[in-house]
């Protein structure tokens, strides 16, 4: 990948050509994850309402340690975006031109680390589910986190509920006639917007295909190229931080 768009993708300086890629891109990682994830321990986990429905449900039918499962799941879902806020913050202090690009590493790592712990725990089923549902709410509440403050609130990657809502706003303003002003349907529609949210929502669906397929072919190996194509993109402007680091201070 050209440094240069890897810089573009994940620089400080942020576009909303650059926010509507990188979009695409974390979408399409949470769809590998999410549907490699299920195969896994038959759990979606790249949002919460679902967890938190079945805390409501558990706790009526009097199914503790599933309550304490979802509260946990929940929790490291909060944890992932609280770690992702305190890089970031931590970036921004030090005027450092990773202040994205760090979670984004962090969040590969996480992703290896899911696929050799999934290769490893799955000897101990006990262990396998709690653990990895664990890690890998952790890993989607810091990839939505990371999204949310690069494009301050715009995009969203892990949870396709709002992005299919407002391309349903969207096909509406299309479809309809104002019958008293005669205004054209085509005017009042967002194309643009149009386009962000259906590339975010064709990407999670590739993403899902992707990872399904990887997983069934490959097992808990599918999740390599997807972390090794993160930390590419993350690497650059880590390394820009540390050539500054390197160069003399001007006279």
């Amino acid at each position: 990948m050209p440094l240069r768009y890897a810089r573009f993708l994940v620089g400080r300086d942020r576009t909303l050509a650059a926010n509507r890629q990188i979009g695409w891109l974390l979408a399409f990682v949470a769809g590998a994850i999410n549907a490699g994830g299920f195969l896994a321990v038959r759990q979606y986990t790249s949002h919460v309402t679902g967890l938190v429905s079945s805390v409501a449900d558990h706790l009526v039918l009097g199914e503790g340690e599933l309550v304490a499962a979802a509260l946990a799941a929940v929790l490291a879902f909060l944890l992932g975006a609280m770690c992702c806020a305190v890089m970031v913050n931590f970036a921004r202090r030090r005027q450092l031109a990773s202040e994205y690009a760090l979670p984004l590493l962090l969040e590969a790592l996480l992703i290896l680390c899911f696929g050799l712990m999934g290769a490893w725990l799955a000897r101990f089923e006990g262990l396998l589910i709690p653990a990895t549902v664990a890690l890998l709410c952790f890993i989607m509440g810091l990839q939505n986190a990371v999204v949310t403050k690069l494009s301050n609130a715009v995009i969203r990657t892990t949870h396709m509920t709002g992005v299919v809502t407002d391309l349903g706003i969207e096909f509406g303003k299309l479809l309809y006639w104002n019958r008293v002003t005669g205004i054209t349907p085509f005017v009042r529609a967002d194309r643009e917007r149009m386009r962000v949210l259906g590339g975010l929502l064709g990407a999670f669906v590739g993403g899902g295909l992707v990872g399904a397929y990887g997983f069934k072919r490959l097992g808990y190996g599918f999740t390599v190229p997807i972390a090794v194509a993160l930390t590419v993109v993350a690497l650059v402007p880590l390394w820009d931080d540390w050539r500054g680091r390197q160069r003399p201070p001007s006279a």
